[in-house]
């Protein structure tokens, strides 16, 4: 029985019960099969969940850290941070590296920087 590599890479990911997550699609999907796809939209007064709750900067802890590299242009290089806020809530916000971020205004890097770090492993995070 000839097996490719992919074969033999899905087969060990199986067994180990890992599943690779090295792009943004990945890490969504992942987050999607376990109820955790909440995006947290940047508003004046802080992030906003898809139910409407509003959270600061000292309701939030950063989980996990995701950096994606576009593979030829630096545009496509995004950054993920996974947060976890103190009603339970997992969810997340997607910005673009550098020059290229897709939130305007300052406030957004200035909230990121206020947010608690406390950074997991994912078999944490993804149990």
């Amino acid at each position: 029985m000839d097996l490719d590599v992919d074969h033999l890479l899905f087969i060990y990911l199986k067994y180990f019960r890992m599943t690779p997550m090295t792009t943004l699609s990945g890490v969504l999907e992942k987050l999607r099969i376990r109820k955790q796809d909440n995006e947290l939209i940047m508003t004046e007064e802080g992030f906003s969940s898809p139910a409407g709750k509003l959270y600061k900067e000292e309701d939030l802890t950063i989980i996990k850290t995701y950096r994606f590299e576009g593979d030829s242009d630096p545009s496509d290089s995004s950054i993920l941070y996974l947060m976890e806020a103190n009603d339970g809530l997992t969810g997340y916000s997607i910005d673009a590296y550098g020059a290229y971020s897709n939130h305007d205004d300052v406030n957004y890097d200035e909230f990121i920087r206020k947010i608690n770090v406390s950074e997991r492993d994912e078999q944490e995070i993804f149990k």
